[in-house]
């Protein structure tokens, strides 16, 4: 959580909020799960900590609307990814979520917008999972796009190439 709190921001804004759930909690867990997807309900409820992520819509300072919000959310993340990781914890990243429900549940001001969730905790074995499509998935290897596919040199579609 610390290393989300340090992520940058466009004028410092910090605009995430995170709800967070654990399961030595079972109600607040069960409420975290009961906003997530049929499908994600599915793969997520073993999961020790639920964590739904929220920006706020507006600058504090100005009012004006901050297109830069959901951004500033992904670097949070990343950061927590990271120092996650680092420790040994594995994340899920869900966008299924349903947004009209966390605002309900969890009473979700004006200028505020739920925007994913996350799934924490330590790796388990793949073939305990349920159902079939989650223990396929995180059974298959993991694959990118190339990186000239990525990343582009002076026009569209030009792949980079260090040193040109």
């Amino acid at each position: 959580m610390e290393a989300a709190r340090w992520a940058a921001s466009c004028f410092n804004e910090q605009p995430w909020r995170f709800l967070v759930a654990t399961s030595e909690r079972p109600e607040e867990h069960a409420k975290a799960l009961s906003c997530l997807t049929e499908a994600n309900q599915e793969w997520a409820r073993h999961a020790p900590v639920l964590m739904l992520t929220v920006v706020k819509n507006e600058f504090t300072v100005n009012g004006k609307p901050n297109r830069w919000c959901e951004h500033d959310l992904g670097l949070a993340m990343g950061n927590l990814t990271t120092q996650a990781s680092a420790e040994g914890l594995v994340l899920h990243h869900m966008a299924g979520i349903l947004p009209d429900r966390i605002r309900e549940v969890y009473g979700i001001p004006e200028g505020f917008h739920p925007m994913t969730a996350v799934a924490l905790g330590y790796e388990g074995e793949p073939g305990s999972l349920e159902p079939e499509w989650a223990r396929k998935s995180e059974s298959e290897p993991r694959t990118r796009k190339p990186l000239q596919e990525l990343f582009f040199h002076q026009n569209w579609g030009d792949p980079f190439a260090a040193g040109k």
